[in-house]
């Protein structure tokens, strides 16, 4: 793989950035340098916002119907390009070839809702809200918008947020990972093809400073971000403080619970998915599983035998179940978590930490674990852990168990896995949980619901995805008018 800088997408075009300073971009599973990302400077952020500004002023007045024409397109260029994109997906960012593949499936579900923008569009009519006066709402894009999103999903979470933002008539503004650029400068390729007009797109790579450009710059009306909860409060008090709409998606840590009654055949491989696909990293990945009653021998005994033969290795390798973590960093980070655990109490039933693979010695591989008997009130049981560990914890009753559940600052995603509509319904019901499976190991919602997220885990209050994009990505206006007949001209 060549070696050369990336260059941002400003413009409509690719352009060299200024920048002296440049970071490599690795692949996890060998560590070789695919590529190096400029650490583009401010001056770069004002150029790529001001091309915006410009765009905005024809982008607006395009008709919606005339402005998800070219998604149309760019979901067929996906289409037609997936397995070139799913290739770099896991090149940059280690996951299996068959998880790429799923995120570009996610990207292209989130283009197909934004196209409905001339419905989603839509405002309301009153008329007669008093005698001869009547009232409308409508929808107005914003304006300049931006993007600020994280390694785990380099092309699908750009996704959730890009076709709501153009469709809705913004101009759009990219900062992706510094860990992995290159899907979404391969998807840049596809956007020229597509027909969006220049400056309507755009991609500044970089670090720190150009997220604070972004956030700081007048002409920036809305930043969406994926995160850390740390980085995702920062960023929204900084953009709040600046006048500027926030979406913030922080951290998890995401509980399952497992009652005595559920299919633990069909519960142990769905909850071994959830929690060690993509390396678990992700952040509705299962990291904490709660057995209640007597679920707990056979559950453990279950999920130590899946977690044991999962297959870790190379993403390309089309045996491979689990790939590498992104960093050598990461690696290191998750393997001092487990010790923490068992410092504090917890049973390390499979050690996944200083594990190799074959031919991939240098890899940054952490492989499945599990930690039993984590103490509810220890250090681990509050940490995202972001990697392939699952903590394991008991309950005498569901109650206990939705107890804590709740006794977390996190609340993006908790699952139950039961036979039981009663101990369903309970469930869904009490848990503080945004997004909330049944019988589900990954709570995902489709494009066209919001990707929910409570408590820390989400700073904001309108959601990614679907009618909350659209309600995110506009501001209402209304209008009260009246037309006395004596001021008609008569002819």
């Amino acid at each position: 793989m060549t070696t050369e800088i990336l260059a941002n997408y400003v413009n409509g075009s690719f352009v060299k950035s200024v920048a002296t300073e440049t970071l490599p971009v690795r692949d996890p599973a060998t560590t070789e340098m695919l590529t190096r990302v400029p650490l583009s400077a401010k001056a770069e952020v004002d150029a790529a916002v001001q091309a915006a500004a410009v765009a905005f002023r024809d982008w607006r007045r395009t008709p919606a119907g005339e402005r998800i024409q070219p998604l149309f397109k760019l979901k067929a260029l996906v289409e037609q390009h997936r397995d070139r994109l799913a290739t770099t997906i896991t090149r940059e960012c280690g996951k299996t070839y068959v998880e790429s593949d799923a995120e570009i499936q996610r990207a292209i579900e989130n283009i197909e809702t934004a196209c409905g923008a001339p419905i989603m569009m839509q405002g309301v009519t009153n008329e007669d809200i008093a005698r001869g006066i009547d009232e409308h709402m409508v929808r107005q894009p914003l304006g300049v918008v931006a993007a600020i999103t994280p390694f785990n999903f380099p092309l699908m979470v750009p996704l959730w947020f890009l076709p709501y933002a153009v469709a809705a008539g913004n101009c759009f503004i990219l900062k992706p990972s510094e860990k992995v650029p290159m899907s979404m400068m391969a998807l840049m390729e596809l956007v020229g093809q597509a027909g969006f007009p220049k400056g309507v797109i755009q991609i500044v790579n970089g670090a720190r400073d150009v997220v604070d450009a972004l956030l700081d710059h007048p002409e920036v009306r809305a930043v969406s971000f994926v995160g850390s909860t740390p980085v995702a409060r920062y960023i929204y008090s900084r953009a709040t403080a600046n006048g500027k709409r926030a979406q913030c998606q922080g951290g998890a840590k995401n509980p399952v619970i497992v009652m005595p009654d559920a299919d633990m055949e069909t519960t142990t491989r769905i909850v071994a998915d959830s929690a060690y696909g993509c390396a678990g990293q992700r952040c509705l990945a299962a990291s904490v599983g709660i057995t209640v009653g007597g679920a707990r021998n056979e559950f453990l005994e279950r999920i130590a035998d899946a977690a044991t033969s999962r297959k870790t290795g190379y993403g390309l390798d089309k045996s491979t179940q689990m790939g590498p973590v992104i960093t050598t960093d990461s690696r290191e980070r998750i393997e001092k978590l487990i010790a923490l655990g068992e410092r504090e109490g917890a049973k390390v039933v499979v050690d996944g930490r200083a594990r190799k693979v074959s031919g991939y010695e240098d890899g940054n591989f952490v492989f499945p674990t599990i930690l039993d008997g984590v103490p509810h009130d220890s250090e681990l049981s509050r940490t995202e852990i972001f990697g392939p560990v699952l903590s394991l914890m008991h309950a005498n009753t569901i109650e206990e168990a939705i107890a804590l559940v709740n006794d977390r600052a996190f609340g993006n995603a908790a699952s139950i896995f039961t036979t039981s509509g009663a101990a369903a319904r309970q469930f869904r019901y009490e848990v503080a949980s945004g997004n909330v499976g049944i019988n589900l190991g990954v709570p995902a919602p489709m494009a066209y619901f919001p990707f929910s997220g409570w408590r820390q885990s989400f700073f904001g209050d309108l959601h990614a995805q679907g009618a909350h994009g659209f309600e995110f990505y506009t501001e209402t206006k209304v209008v009260i008018e009246r037309w006395p007949k004596e001021w008609s001209r008569k002819f």
